[in-house]
């Protein structure tokens, strides 16, 4: 019965081409909930002129019906609505279904890709990019040993020679690694492995996170909601607010899609009291589609600064120095020849004042975007780009030279620039590829002094110093790497053997039904590639993802000894 009535939903709800993907042929969960949170008026017609969901979902009080929302989502969750994909999680083993934000102790493990934010005068068409992500959501009771420090590979050193092999690391007499590191990998793990060494010892973390627009571009799985974006950034937070020093501060920048949420995650993680100021960087453009919007044009984003202690904040105050036009106001000249201005009846002198600029405040209207200068040679066609200006502030204000910084979401490397041409240590956390052609190039050219920038000529940047290039040893993750190259379920197919055999799969995976039945059936091949895919995906064992350094000897992982005798460097 209660099937049936299941079926009944499912049919009804897909009159509404809102949650109803005809390409996929399923119901948008994540979107029938929101709409249900809304109240939304055509769901609740839906359901209210239908005899059987009337009475299920809705109760008369007096001449009042009220909906039941919670009842219904409750139902969502308990029955998952029938859609292909759900019923091959279930045949697979995969727990699907369980997997809901719905405790406080879950971990998304996972979201390589920086954010990606609509510049002036591009369509979202010119944004997209061919990266497909499936962001793995973890209950506690799945979690085994996904935070032990993990195995370090590929060691290079970088200087202005070149690339050399590195063959032991620099440390300060207390023991404290004295190096720039660039670390390849999950940025969470990273962050984790981070601990035994640096915790806290970082006096700036400087973050620029996915911005969850919904219009960045890549093509995130449906269950990668608001919540879910919460907990990813919560999972990250915690952590980090172990590596910052007692008188260390964060920046985090948004925008208006999740900063007010992210205020109140940073006030439970750092707590209340430990909030600096809300910084708004004005980067108006007055020209482009923004103008076409019926509403105030948009043009700032949010920087949210946040001291590890109120009581014992490293703040540099900084002053910006004074206009011509305010030079210009100092119009009369002594005897002496000293120029000098009357204001409200006192004289101030010029010789005075010139080297005490005004200091800055929370609204910074002085640096401008890419969007503002589109032709700027520092500018990399990487959507959400920093300007070099932008960090040397936040990092002049929060470190001096030899503190060290770090940046988990490292996309172009501005961070990592900033702080080498500042004299500061620098660790920069980047999962995708393009770390070789954009960050790992952008700071050797630095080290070298070949990056001309604003900053660059204003510091006399010659070059200088190195840095280490590093990488989590991949295990699970190489196999999710191989699954979204696959080209067609063939491939997918022909891979599932060396997966069994080779890599971790989920204990409660049904493997021999999945070989031999599943996959031959019409339904499972009439699944998108990308759903068959993420099917994949799901049966990897996520603890596994990187090998752990607790097994660096173990020979199925084929660490060289070079690698193993590095990472035991590292962790020592």
């Amino acid at each position: 019965m209660e099937n049936k009535f299941k079926v009944k939903l499912y049919n009804l709800l897909k009159n509404d081409e809102r949650i109803w993907d005809d390409e996929k042929k399923e119901i948008n969960e994540t979107l029938l909930k929101n709409l249900i949170d809304k109240l939304d008026e055509r769901i609740i017609k839906l359901l209210f002129d239908d005899k059987e969901t009337k009475e299920k979902f809705f109760i008369k009080v007096k001449d009042v019906f009220v909906f039941k929302q919670n009842e219904l989502k409750f139902f969502i969750d308990e029955n998952k609505l029938d859609n292909s994909y759900t019923q091959y999680s279930n045949k697979i083993g995969l727990r699907i279904g369980n997997k809901l934000l719905s405790e406080r102790d879950e971990v998304v493990l996972d979201w390589p890709f920086k954010d990606c934010v609509l510049e002036g005068g591009m369509t979202k068409e010119d944004q997209k990019r061919n990266e497909i992500f499936f962001n793995e959501v973890l209950a506690k009771d799945e979690i085994d040993r996904l935070f032990d420090p993990k195995a370090l590979v590929n060691w290079k050193r970088y200087t202005k020679d070149g690339e050399q092999k590195v063959k032991e690391l620099k440390r300060d007499n207390d023991g404290t690694i004295r190096e720039n590191l660039i670390i390849k990998g999950n940025n969470l793990l990273a962050l984790h492995s981070l601990k035994e060494q640096f915790a806290g010892k970082i006096k700036l973390i400087y973050i620029d996170p996915p911005y969850n627009t919904g219009n960045d571009g890549f093509n995130y799985n449906d269950s990668f909601n608001h919540s879910s974006w919460l907990v990813f950034m919560k999972n990250r937070l915690e952590i980090a607010k172990q590596l910052l020093s007692e008188d260390g501060s964060i920046y985090i920048q948004l925008d208006y899609n999740e900063v007010h949420y992210c205020k109140i995650l940073m006030d439970e993680v750092f707590g209340r009291d430990n909030f600096q100021r809300e910084i708004i960087w004005d980067m108006t453009v007055l020209s482009g589609y923004k103008t076409l919007a019926k509403n105030w044009i948009r043009g700032h984003e949010t920087i949210l600064f946040y001291s590890k202690s109120s009581n014992n904040l490293k703040f540099n105050k900084l002053t910006q120095p004074h206009t011509k036009e305010y030079e210009q106001m100092f119009n009369k000249t002594d005897k002496s020849g000293r120029k000098y201005m009357v204001a409200h009846g006192s004289t101030r002198y010029w010789d005075e004042v010139k080297d005490k600029g005004k200091p800055f405040g929370d609204v910074w209207n002085d640096v401008m975007s890419f969007q503002q200068q589109p032709t700027s040679s520092e500018r990399m066609e990487f959507d959400g780009q920093k300007p070099e200006k932008l960090l040397e502030r936040i990092i002049r204000s929060a470190t001096d030279e030899g503190d060290v910084v770090l940046d988990f979401f490292g996309g172009t490397g501005t961070t990592a620039s900033v702080a080498v041409k500042l004299q500061r240590q620098t660790i920069i956390i980047e999962q995708m590829d393009y770390m070789d052609t954009k960050l790992k190039k952008r700071l050797f050219d630095t080290v070298s002094g070949n990056h001309n920038s604003v900053l660059s000529k204003s510091v006399d940047w010659k070059g200088g110093g190195d840095f280490v290039y590093v990488e989590l040893a991949k295990w699970n993750e190489e196999a999710k790497e191989k699954i979204l190259k696959a080209k067609n379920l063939n491939e997918l197919i022909k891979l599932f053997d060396e997966l069994y055999e080779r890599y971790f799969l989920n204990y409660n995976v049904k493997t021999k039904e999945f070989k031999e039945k599943i996959i031959k059936e019409e339904g499972f091949k009439k699944l998108s590639l990308d759903q068959q895919k993420k099917l994949f995906i799901e049966m990897l064992d996520m603890n596994q993802m990187y090998v752990n350094f607790s097994e660096r000897e173990d020979k199925k992982y084929h660490l060289s000894s070079e690698d193993i005798k590095l990472s035991e460097q590292f962790y020592q």
